[in-house]
């Protein structure tokens, strides 16, 4: 009649994420961008460990995905100037090598990734109530 647990706490998460992008503000919005790259990274390196070649390589588009088209996307270069133009270029080093990681299999890539954008998470954390003065802004 119901679908194994596992659909339903998937079910669940995704309502669980969708209420939080609906009722987030712009700062908020970029730290879940963070987490969810930061989270298939860790999906990646897992694969990676278990040698599951297409798990690894789904959830390293997505980290892509989110990096590319999320944080990328968000920066605002008239309001942060050289900043954002820097976050771009990490941005796109970032995919870089993740892609790199993906086609190499290789999880120093993927670390030096996740730990390139904790550090980033972890400043933008800091500087929630200037939100409103930043790259992404």
């Amino acid at each position: 009649m119901f679908g194994p647990s596992i659909n339903r706490a998937s079910a669940y998460a995704k309502v669980s994420v969708e209420t939080g992008v609906t009722s987030a503000d712009p700062h908020k919005l970029i730290l879940m961008l963070f987490d969810g790259a930061l989270l298939s990274i860790s999906s990646a390196r897992h694969a990676l460990e278990r040698k599951d070649i297409p798990a690894k390589g789904i959830a390293i588009s997505k980290a892509i995905e989110i990096i590319a088209n999320g944080l990328d996307a968000s920066l605002d270069f008239d309001a942060g100037g050289e900043l954002a133009m820097r976050l771009s270029a990490l941005y796109e080093y970032m995919t870089d090598r993740l892609l790199y990681a993906n086609l190499h299999n290789n999880q120093a890539a993927l670390d030096e990734v996740a730990g390139l954008l904790g550090g980033l998470r972890e400043s933008w954390e800091a500087i929630a109530p200037q939100a409103g003065r930043t790259a992404h802004g």
